[in-house]
Protein backbone atom coordinates (compact mmCIF):
# COMPACT_ATOMS: atom_id res chain seq x y z
CA UNK A 1 0.00 0.00 0.00
CA UNK A 2 1.25 3.18 -1.11
CA UNK A 3 2.36 5.59 2.15
CA UNK A 4 1.14 9.07 2.20
CA UNK A 5 2.19 11.76 4.89
CA UNK A 6 -0.45 15.06 5.28
CA UNK A 7 0.42 17.95 6.91
CA UNK A 8 -2.19 20.15 7.63
CA UNK A 9 -2.91 22.63 10.84
CA UNK A 10 -6.56 23.01 10.19
CA UNK A 11 -7.87 19.81 11.16
CA UNK A 12 -11.40 19.97 9.01
CA UNK A 13 -8.82 20.35 5.58
CA UNK A 14 -6.73 17.34 7.17
CA UNK A 15 -9.28 14.96 8.21
CA UNK A 16 -11.28 15.36 4.74
CA UNK A 17 -7.87 14.95 2.92
CA UNK A 18 -7.02 11.96 4.44
CA UNK A 19 -10.52 10.38 4.30
CA UNK A 20 -10.30 11.17 0.20
CA UNK A 21 -6.85 8.91 0.55
CA UNK A 22 -7.84 6.28 2.57
CA UNK A 23 -11.17 6.14 0.15
CA UNK A 24 -8.64 5.22 -2.57
CA UNK A 25 -6.51 3.11 -0.70
CA UNK A 26 -3.54 5.36 0.34
CA UNK A 27 -2.04 4.38 3.81
CA UNK A 28 -2.09 7.98 5.48
CA UNK A 29 -0.28 9.55 8.33
CA UNK A 30 -1.42 12.87 9.67
CA UNK A 31 0.60 15.96 11.03
CA UNK A 32 -0.87 19.02 12.79
CA UNK A 33 2.70 20.78 12.17
CA UNK A 34 6.08 20.75 10.28
CA UNK A 35 7.97 19.35 13.70
CA UNK A 36 5.17 16.81 13.93
CA UNK A 37 6.23 15.68 10.88
CA UNK A 38 9.51 15.51 11.02
CA UNK A 39 9.26 13.38 14.00
CA UNK A 40 6.77 10.59 11.74
CA UNK A 41 8.76 11.14 8.48
CA UNK A 42 11.16 8.52 6.86
CA UNK A 43 11.86 7.73 3.08
CA UNK A 44 9.41 4.72 3.19
CA UNK A 45 6.76 7.71 2.52
CA UNK A 46 5.76 7.65 -1.47
CA UNK A 47 4.38 11.21 -1.82
CA UNK A 48 3.42 14.34 1.16
CA UNK A 49 0.95 16.74 0.78
CA UNK A 50 2.00 20.02 2.90
CA UNK A 51 0.20 23.51 3.70
CA UNK A 52 2.19 26.23 3.28
CA UNK A 53 0.92 28.42 6.16
CA UNK A 54 1.89 26.42 9.08
CA UNK A 55 2.75 27.12 13.07
CA UNK A 56 5.90 27.35 13.69
CA UNK A 57 8.54 25.56 10.69
CA UNK A 58 6.44 26.75 7.37
CA UNK A 59 6.05 24.34 4.43
CA UNK A 60 8.72 25.72 2.06
CA UNK A 61 10.80 25.07 5.12
CA UNK A 62 9.31 21.06 5.46
CA UNK A 63 9.33 20.97 2.04
CA UNK A 64 13.24 22.27 1.98
CA UNK A 65 13.92 19.49 4.96
CA UNK A 66 12.20 16.37 3.27
CA UNK A 67 13.33 17.02 -0.13
CA UNK A 68 17.19 16.93 1.58
CA UNK A 69 16.71 13.33 2.90
CA UNK A 70 14.79 12.44 -0.27
CA UNK A 71 15.34 13.21 -3.76
CA UNK A 72 12.70 10.30 -4.60
CA UNK A 73 9.01 11.25 -2.42
CA UNK A 74 6.36 13.37 -4.49
CA UNK A 75 5.61 16.38 -2.96
CA UNK A 76 2.24 18.66 -3.11
CA UNK A 77 2.29 21.81 -1.53
CA UNK A 78 -0.67 23.72 -0.29
CA UNK A 79 -1.69 27.15 0.20
CA UNK A 80 -4.63 29.51 0.11
CA UNK A 81 -2.75 32.22 -1.67
CA UNK A 82 -2.75 32.05 -5.85
CA UNK A 83 0.71 34.49 -5.93
CA UNK A 84 3.20 33.47 -8.95
CA UNK A 85 5.75 33.96 -6.83
CA UNK A 86 4.54 31.65 -4.05
CA UNK A 87 4.23 28.62 -6.50
CA UNK A 88 7.89 29.69 -8.06
CA UNK A 89 9.14 29.58 -4.67
CA UNK A 90 7.61 25.88 -3.92
CA UNK A 91 8.55 24.52 -7.19
CA UNK A 92 12.25 25.94 -7.07
CA UNK A 93 12.44 24.51 -3.42
CA UNK A 94 11.67 20.59 -4.41
CA UNK A 95 7.71 20.56 -4.74
CA UNK A 96 6.51 18.31 -7.80
CA UNK A 97 3.18 20.22 -7.66
CA UNK A 98 1.23 23.21 -6.58
CA UNK A 99 -2.61 23.70 -5.79
CA UNK A 100 -4.06 26.77 -4.75
CA UNK A 101 -7.09 26.55 -2.03
CA UNK A 102 -10.01 25.93 -2.47
CA UNK A 103 -9.97 22.57 -4.43
CA UNK A 104 -11.94 19.42 -4.85
CA UNK A 105 -10.90 16.25 -3.56
CA UNK A 106 -11.47 14.84 -6.88
CA UNK A 107 -8.36 17.07 -8.35
CA UNK A 108 -6.35 16.45 -5.21
CA UNK A 109 -6.68 12.87 -5.81
CA UNK A 110 -6.51 12.76 -9.15
CA UNK A 111 -2.58 14.66 -8.58
CA UNK A 112 -1.52 12.35 -6.02
CA UNK A 113 -2.58 9.54 -8.28
CA UNK A 114 -0.23 10.86 -11.34
CA UNK A 115 2.55 11.68 -8.78
CA UNK A 116 2.77 8.53 -7.07
CA UNK A 117 2.57 6.30 -10.43
CA UNK A 118 5.26 8.69 -11.36
CA UNK A 119 7.20 7.40 -8.42
CA UNK A 120 6.58 4.10 -9.09
CA UNK A 121 7.56 4.04 -12.37
CA UNK A 122 10.40 5.89 -11.55
CA UNK A 123 11.27 2.89 -9.03
CA UNK A 124 10.13 0.31 -11.41
CA UNK A 125 12.88 1.71 -13.85
CA UNK A 126 15.21 1.82 -11.48
CA UNK A 127 14.47 -2.33 -10.85
CA UNK A 128 14.35 -3.16 -14.09
CA UNK A 129 18.00 -1.38 -15.05
CA UNK A 130 19.89 -3.42 -12.46
CA UNK A 131 18.99 -6.83 -14.49
CA UNK A 132 19.84 -5.36 -17.73
CA UNK A 133 22.73 -3.72 -20.07
CA UNK A 134 20.04 -0.54 -20.76
CA UNK A 135 21.12 1.08 -16.69
CA UNK A 136 23.15 4.31 -18.42
CA UNK A 137 22.01 6.84 -20.67
CA UNK A 138 25.08 8.52 -22.43
CA UNK A 139 25.03 12.10 -23.87
CA UNK A 140 28.15 13.93 -24.22
CA UNK A 141 29.81 14.17 -21.09
CA UNK A 142 26.62 13.40 -19.15
CA UNK A 143 25.70 10.06 -17.82
CA UNK A 144 22.05 9.22 -16.56
CA UNK A 145 22.20 6.50 -14.01
CA UNK A 146 19.01 4.28 -13.95
CA UNK A 147 20.32 2.70 -10.70
CA UNK A 148 21.28 5.84 -8.61
CA UNK A 149 18.97 7.63 -10.17
CA UNK A 150 21.45 10.17 -10.75
CA UNK A 151 22.88 12.20 -13.39
CA UNK A 152 26.95 12.37 -13.39
CA UNK A 153 28.59 15.63 -15.56
CA UNK A 154 32.36 14.23 -16.56
CA UNK A 155 32.36 11.40 -13.79
CA UNK A 156 30.64 14.05 -10.97
CA UNK A 157 27.05 13.00 -9.96
CA UNK A 158 24.20 15.42 -9.45
CA UNK A 159 21.70 14.72 -7.26
CA UNK A 160 18.04 14.99 -9.10
CA UNK A 161 14.44 14.82 -8.37
CA UNK A 162 11.94 12.03 -9.96
CA UNK A 163 10.73 15.39 -11.74
CA UNK A 164 13.69 16.49 -13.06
CA UNK A 165 15.25 12.69 -13.24
CA UNK A 166 12.12 12.35 -15.82
CA UNK A 167 12.98 15.39 -17.61
CA UNK A 168 16.43 14.02 -18.17
CA UNK A 169 15.26 11.21 -19.50
CA UNK A 170 13.30 13.23 -21.86
CA UNK A 171 16.15 15.02 -23.21
CA UNK A 172 18.40 12.63 -23.56
CA UNK A 173 16.14 10.05 -25.45
CA UNK A 174 15.42 13.43 -28.22
CA UNK A 175 18.56 14.94 -28.59
CA UNK A 176 19.23 18.15 -30.70
CA UNK A 177 15.18 17.48 -30.92
CA UNK A 178 12.98 20.88 -29.61
CA UNK A 179 10.54 19.53 -27.36
CA UNK A 180 7.42 22.02 -26.73
CA UNK A 181 6.09 22.56 -23.20
CA UNK A 182 2.98 20.41 -23.64
CA UNK A 183 5.17 17.67 -24.53
CA UNK A 184 7.42 17.77 -21.94
CA UNK A 185 4.39 18.21 -19.14
CA UNK A 186 2.62 15.54 -20.93
CA UNK A 187 5.83 13.17 -21.19
CA UNK A 188 6.54 13.70 -16.94
CA UNK A 189 3.46 14.55 -15.62
CA UNK A 190 1.00 12.50 -17.68
CA UNK A 191 -2.15 13.02 -19.66
CA UNK A 192 -4.63 13.70 -17.09
CA UNK A 193 -2.29 16.84 -15.27
CA UNK A 194 -4.66 19.69 -14.67
CA UNK A 195 -1.70 22.12 -13.14
CA UNK A 196 0.18 24.79 -15.22
CA UNK A 197 2.15 24.37 -17.94
CA UNK A 198 4.68 26.76 -15.96
CA UNK A 199 5.75 24.40 -14.01
CA UNK A 200 7.77 22.98 -16.69
CA UNK A 201 9.84 26.46 -16.74
CA UNK A 202 10.51 26.43 -13.30
CA UNK A 203 11.56 22.49 -12.93
CA UNK A 204 13.67 23.57 -16.68
CA UNK A 205 15.33 26.42 -14.51
CA UNK A 206 16.12 24.72 -11.80
CA UNK A 207 17.99 21.81 -13.79
CA UNK A 208 19.79 24.61 -15.21
CA UNK A 209 21.16 25.51 -11.64
CA UNK A 210 22.30 22.05 -11.13
CA UNK A 211 24.05 21.28 -14.40
CA UNK A 212 25.03 24.78 -16.33
CA UNK A 213 28.19 25.84 -15.96
CA UNK A 214 26.23 29.24 -15.78
CA UNK A 215 22.86 29.37 -15.70
CA UNK A 216 22.23 32.44 -16.99
CA UNK A 217 23.74 31.39 -20.05
CA UNK A 218 23.10 28.02 -20.46
CA UNK A 219 24.84 25.73 -23.37
CA UNK A 220 22.95 22.32 -22.48
CA UNK A 221 19.30 23.13 -21.84
CA UNK A 222 18.26 25.53 -24.86
CA UNK A 223 15.22 28.27 -24.66
CA UNK A 224 13.60 27.66 -28.27
CA UNK A 225 11.35 30.30 -27.94
CA UNK A 226 7.94 30.85 -28.79
CA UNK A 227 8.22 26.55 -28.33
CA UNK A 228 9.81 24.65 -25.39
CA UNK A 229 13.54 23.45 -25.28
CA UNK A 230 16.07 21.42 -26.59
CA UNK A 231 18.39 18.93 -25.61
CA UNK A 232 22.57 20.04 -26.05
CA UNK A 233 25.25 17.71 -24.87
Amino acid sequence: MRKILVVEDEDSIREVIALNLHMAGYEVTEAASAEDALKVFDTSFDAAVLDIMLPGMNGFSLCETIRRDSQSIGIIILSAKGLETDKIRGLSIGADDYMTKPFSGSELLARVDALVRRVSRSSSSEKTAEHTDDSRMVSGSFVLDKKSRALYKDGTPIELTQVEFQIMELFFANPGVALVREEILKGVWGENYFGDVKIVDVNIRRLRMKIEDDAGTPTHILTVWGYGYRWNA
